[in-house]
């Protein structure tokens, strides 16, 4: 490393794991578990802050980002007293870690990215999440965005222009993220992921996603959106076909590549049968977070939400043994979107236009149900702008625009997939079988989905298939699996009106092809 913004505390340079996970269990921060990875605690949060996230509003951004909603703004005169504070926080500590990484697996769209922070922990997620550099590319290593990290810093809202003690700052001007009072990993990765999601769609005409990716035998590339509860990390788990990454990626003209070298998954109630992938990925390398050991062992107790249902592990894509490497693949044929229908009026699989594909994108529909929330005692639907509207900065129907571009130019499919209820709403209907969704992804991926032909769901307007290979065709119109069929149509019609209330926000920013592309009833 050529050069540091700090000079007093001894710096630590692309540590090596085993060092890090010396030095963590030395700090007194960290125990090593039975299977081999780091368990850490986040402490006060264990989860992200999007309230307390903020990107300056200067010349670059007044005009683009779309201001409001969880894209809050804070004035310029802030960010440098903030900065310089501290900078001068983190040279009163005795040892700093530094990290370099990429993100970016597409090497024309690769930012370089250092990390500065006061936890050696924290320096092994970049390491795990982030694209690791080299022996050769760190010779030159010169970083094109830095990231100062300081979770016991805390600011003081009434000086430093923020909501609270805890904070994370982008500026797109100074190229710096600054992430203060919380020690939560997740605010290093969708800080870097909101850089992308406005740089690259902006200035270079690639399609930023909150998305999972693979890739079959014949070079055919499938995508998956979907919100928290939707099954996105277990669909697109598929031992037939790669994985080009589990979460964050760009859509080329021609190709579709991951923004990160790892994974961070979920990992509560994880078993090997059900996630056998995630499961065998936890080992020497990984990192815990937050979770919670049996009695007098240091064994995970994985069912355990005792600190946070938001349980979490990282580690390098390399511990999935069915990958893509680098991870990089050709534009998509298929494009998945998931949503947990738990009212039962959505078919289990739809087929859209390109239209229609706006619309749910910007929408990002799902619906979540008691116990996966506090407060929680009946369905609730929930949009989510994009499946991932904390991190996305410009307006929705910027990333659509771009969406309806590609799936034309390459004549994309896209299918809506509802693994919700049937038969009736939550508490009345059933869960959709997993075993009859993979048949349907399936059909779709082996090309035999259109052989029985479709026929039009009403009111939304989308296509459904008469037949899928193995599946009852009875389960396919919803209406059909309801014993009430004039309750069924009355709660199709309440869905349709939840969609066009939420999407009146929306309407300035976006075409009228798109807008007539929502439901009608």
């Amino acid at each position: 490393m050529k050069q540091t913004l700090l000079t007093k505390p001894t710096i630590h340079y692309q540590t090596s794991v085993k060092d890090l996970y010396t030095q963590t269990t030395a700090l007194g921060l960290g125990t090593i578990a039975d299977n081999g990875a780091l368990s850490v605690n986040t402490g006060k949060f264990t989860g992200r802050s999007p309230e307390n996230k903020f990107i300056v509003k200067d010349d670059v951004t007044k005009d683009l980002i779309d201001w409001g909603g969880f894209n809050h703004s804070i004035e310029s005169k802030y960010f440098k007293p903030l900065y310089d504070k501290m900078l001068a926080y983190l040279e009163t500590q005795k040892e700093i870690w530094v990290r370099d990484a990429f993100a970016c697996a597409e090497t024309t769209s690769q930012i370089s990215l250092r990390l500065y922070t006061e936890l050696p922990w924290s320096a092994l997620f970049a390491n795990n999440m982030f694209i690791r550099p080299t022996a050769s590319q760190l010779v030159d290593f010169s970083p094109e965005w830095q990231i100062i990290h300081a979770p016991s810093f805390k600011a003081d809202p009434t000086i430093d222009g923020t909501r609270a003690e805890n904070f994370s700052i982008i500026s797109f001007t100074e190229k710096t993220i600054l992430i203060g009072g919380s020690a939560y990993t997740g605010e290093i990765k969708k800080g870097i992921f909101t850089v992308l999601n406005f740089m690259l769609p902006h200035f270079k005409n690639i399609l930023s996603m909150h998305c999972s990716a693979n890739v079959g035998a014949s070079g055919d590339v499938a995508l998956f959106f979907g919100l928290s509860g939707t099954g996105k990390t277990t669909l697109s788990a598929d031992p037939e076909r790669k994985l080009i990454g589990d979460d964050e990626h760009g859509w080329t003209n021609d190709s579709v590549f991951n923004f990160e070298g790892g994974c961070y998954a979920k990992t509560i109630n994880l078993s090997p049968v059900n996630e056998p992938d995630i499961f065998n990925a936890i080992k020497p390398g990984a990192l815990l977070e937050n979770i919670i050991f049996f009695e007098g062992t240091n064994k995970v107790d994985y069912d355990n939400a005792s600190i946070t249902e938001n349980t979490r592990v990282s580690y390098p894509i390399e511990h999935i043994h069915n990958i893509v490497t680098p991870s990089v693949a050709a534009a998509p044929k298929n494009i998945f979107f998931l949503t947990c229908d738990a009212y039962g009026v959505l078919p289990p699989i739809s087929k859209l236009n390109a239209a229609q594909a706006m619309y749910q994108f910007i929408s990002g529909y799902t619906a979540k149900i008691a116990g996966t929330e506090e407060g929680i005692k009946s369905p609730k639907a929930t949009f989510s702008s994009c499946f991932g509207a904390p991190f996305m900065p410009l307006h929705p129907g910027d990333y659509a625009k771009l969406l309806g571009e590609k799936i034309e130019s390459n004549h994309c499919q896209v299918w809506l997939i509802n693994t919700g209820w049937s038969g009736g709403a939550y508490g009345t209907g059933k869960r959709m079988s997993l075993p009859n969704t993979r048949k349907m992804i399936e059909a779709v991926l082996n090309n035999t989905i259109a052989h029985g032909g479709y026929e039009d769901f009403p009111v939304f307007n989308f296509k459904v298939p008469k037949q899928v290979p193995g599946v009852d065709p009875a389960i396919l119109q919803p209406e059909n699996t309801w014993a009430d069929k004039s309750k069924y149509k009355a709660e199709r019609n309440s869905l349709a009106n939840l969609f066009q209330n939420n999407f009146k926000k929306f309407e300035a920013g976006v075409t009228t092809t798109i807008i007539e592309a929502g439901p009608r009833n």
